[in-house]
């Protein structure tokens, strides 16, 4: 797991001179890099803004899945074979670009269902911002004992391990809506037939979901 902040503090760190690397740091050259470092930091708050607004203004894509398991390959390809499908902000439902119609109670279904979906990415979102904040910070505090520390891989797995404690917590809290949303979604499909191919999430989503978040933790 490359981290951002690492990428960050790596390219600040190939911009010194040589005269910085073999010279005590100057208060100037600190001051550059922490500046770099709040850029970074509004960078990250900023970018994640947007994208949480995005959440709330643009139609929903039902057409990825959220399915996890090592037959994802499978899933891929057989949803690549339906057209595109949309929730939009009103509740319309798109097929292809084109409006399903649908009545006061399925529109109320498909609303539901669309906050559902947003409220696990506000999540990722979130947990993402968490962790990325919490690397720069990482990286901020002994800055340049930091940077030596780079050099020798060091730095990246303190920051891994710092990004784990965040990050692993946060995807399980995740996995712990699919029941939710899996039982959601079976309702909309019995009642909205147009959404029926779009309804993939399965019971055992959620053991899924765990076992995928452990395995990637544990290859760390």
């Amino acid at each position: 797991m490359k981290s951002a902040a690492f990428s960050v503090i790596a390219a600040l760190a190939l911009g010194l001179s040589p005269v910085a690397w073999s010279a005590p740091p100057q208060d100037g050259v600190r001051d550059e890099v922490r500046r770099e470092l709040a850029d970074a930091r509004q960078e990250i708050r900023t970018e994640l803004a947007n994208a949480r607004a995005e959440l709330e203004t643009e139609n929903l894509d039902v057409s990825e899945s959220l399915q996890f398991g090592r037959d994802g390959r499978r899933k891929r390809d057989r949803d690549a074979k339906l057209p595109s499908a949309a929730i939009t902000p009103r509740g319309d439902f798109l097929v292809d670009g084109r409006a399903v119609p649908v009545d006061a109670h399925q529109r109320r279904q498909l609303l539901a269902y669309r906050e559902q979906v947003i409220e696990v990415a506000r999540t990722a979102i979130d947990m993402g911002e968490v962790a990325a904040l919490a690397a720069v910070d990482a990286v901020d505090r002994g800055v340049f004992g930091l940077m030596v520390s780079a050099m020798t891989g060091s730095l990246e797995r303190r920051i891994e391990r710092n990004v784990r404690q965040i990050v692993e917590p946060g995807a399980l809290q995740i996995c712990a809506r699919m029941p939710a949303l899996h039982a959601a979604e079976q309702q909309l499909a019995a009642d909205l037939p147009a959404f029926r191919p779009y309804a993939r999430l399965e019971a055992r989503e959620a053991d899924a979901c765990r076992d995928e978040v452990r395995r990637s933790f544990a290859s760390r």
